[in-house]
């Protein structure tokens, strides 16, 4: 599903260079559940970045499901990040003046989901995390585990093979982040790679 090749990451401040990723292969399989780890400063988000097709990297190759995606177009790569990618992050990203079921509906909205459809999937995604009473409460009136639950939503919404959490449980306190870590436990056991 995901291969990497020799991937390499540098970036120029100045005079300074920077090699975020230095010469990293890495084999995913469909259905894995992989874990990152590293102290701070040793690439992990600039990885994160590379596989979640938010950013190319200087050399290398990476290809998923058999493309190479190091060599695509900006809306190559959107349209990847919009089906193939769920993304998980640390400060959930939420739109504080939507509301729950709105936070969640808006890749459909980028994808251009019929309004029924989009009120469906929604729904269906909000209860799989277990926030089917909360869909119409705003991002300040909900805990940060619900917060991060609903970030868990709008990942899943499109029903995409690959999901990509970057320190999802890092915000969280300690019964919260045991939530999202068997939320993620679960989407493994129903055939997602995280």
């Amino acid at each position: 599903m995901i291969k990497i090749s020799n991937m390499y990451k540098v970036y120029r401040m100045g005079e300074n260079v920077v090699n975020a990723l230095n010469n990293v292969t890495l084999d995913i399989g469909k259905h894995e559940f992989v874990a990152i780890i590293g102290p701070s400063g040793s690439g992990k988000s600039t990885l994160m970045n590379m596989l979640g097709c938010l950013d190319t990297p200087t050399s290398g190759a990476y290809s998923l499901d058999g493309r190479e995606v190091s060599k695509m177009s900006d809306d190559q790569l959107a349209e990847i990040r919009n089906k193939k990618i769920g993304f998980i992050f640390q400060g959930f990203n939420l739109i504080q003046k939507l509301n729950a079921y709105e936070n969640v509906e808006l890749p459909l909205v980028y994808q251009g989901v019929g309004s029924k459809e989009r009120y469906a999937r929604s729904i269906k995604a909000l209860e799989t995390v277990g926030l089917g009473d909360r869909v119409h409460h705003k991002p300040n009136e909900l805990s940060g585990g619900q917060q991060q639950r609903v970030a868990i939503a709008r990942a899943l919404v499109n029903d995409p093979p690959i999901i990509l959490a970057d320190e999802p449980t890092g915000n969280l306190d300690s019964k919260s982040g045991l939530e999202v870590i068997n939320t993620l436990k679960e989407l493994h056991q129903q055939g997602n790679t995280i």
